[in-house]
């Protein structure tokens, strides 16, 4: 038991140093006889608990945040997620998300498990703060995306409600500012969600189970077997269509698909890669 009297005045100390509950707070000093760093380990001790005690839970909330290199020829995406859309919104959770990103921006980390090692300003590194946080809020809270790309030109969008982003790599601009364009390819990912850039980059598994179900669905309709290879094939070049970006049609100017428009914006312009991230 405690031989320290733990007065109102330490416990709103402690609660103003870590941001933890009255309740929480108190708990941890009598426990740490009123050492305060003591009391501060006992306080991320728990936060660890939390986290690992949620460590189920579904993180559907939370917020993109994107950064584009001054030169516009790097972008980086964090996407940091939380159970409940109240916490997204909470200013602790908000500067958490802005210094994870900026620590992504300053080391240039290849992989999420490299951005949760870098250390912040504090000393400690991402990792751990956002184990604290969890702890203080009392919800599971994770990077659940991480992108880092490069290309000529990269062009980003986030939805109004923060939780989906874009990335887009653009080649072949020629000198061409194509900034709107590439917004609105960018918004054309955010809607149309494709599946790959253009055929060639569609997943081998996903091409031969739309054959599959083609099949299936064509053989159900009674048509003749020898005609199914043909529909199938049919029906896959509309999934090329209705899927990969540059084979779909223009959201803003239906008369033409999108890598019409990319070369009517800049003879040769493309799109080599894209990331797409939502939350929810």
């Amino acid at each position: 038991m405690s031989t320290v009297q733990i007065t109102a005045a330490d416990v709103n100390k402690l609660r103003q140093q870590t941001g933890a509950g009255m309740m929480d707070c108190k708990k941890a000093l009598v426990e740490a006889n009123g050492d305060f760093e003591a009391a501060v380990d006992l306080l991320r001790k728990k936060g660890q608990k939390v986290s690992a005690a949620r460590s189920g839970n579904a993180t559907s909330e939370g917020l993109v945040s994107i950064n584009i290199s001054a030169d516009g020829t790097n972008g980086k995406l964090v996407a940091l997620a939380c159970e409940t859309e109240p916490v997204s919104k909470v200013e602790d959770f908000r500067n958490l998300a802005q210094a994870v990103l900026a620590a992504a921006v300053a080391n240039n980390p290849a992989t999420t498990e490299e951005l949760e090692a870098i250390k912040l300003a504090d000393g400690r590194t991402v990792a751990e703060t956002i184990t604290e946080l969890t702890g203080k809020i009392g919800e599971k809270i994770v990077i659940q995306e991480y992108a880092n790309i490069s290309g000529e030109k990269i062009v980003s969008y986030i939805h109004s409600n923060g939780k989906m982003g874009v990335l887009v790599v653009f080649e072949g601009t020629n000198g061409v500012d194509i900034t709107e364009a590439g917004k609105d390819v960018a918004m054309q990912i955010a809607a149309m969600n494709p599946v790959a850039v253009d055929k060639d980059g569609v997943d081998p598994a996903t091409i031969e189970r739309e054959i599959e179900i083609a099949k299936d669905v064509i053989r159900q309709e009674g048509k003749p077997e020898e005609m199914v290879e043909k529909i199938a094939a049919g029906k896959l070049n509309k999934f090329y269509k209705d899927s990969t970006l540059l084979n779909q049609e223009f959201v803003k100017d239906g008369s033409m698909d999108v890598r019409k428009f990319l070369n009517n914006t800049a003879k040769g312009l493309t799109v080599t890669a894209f990331k797409r991230v939502q939350l929810g």
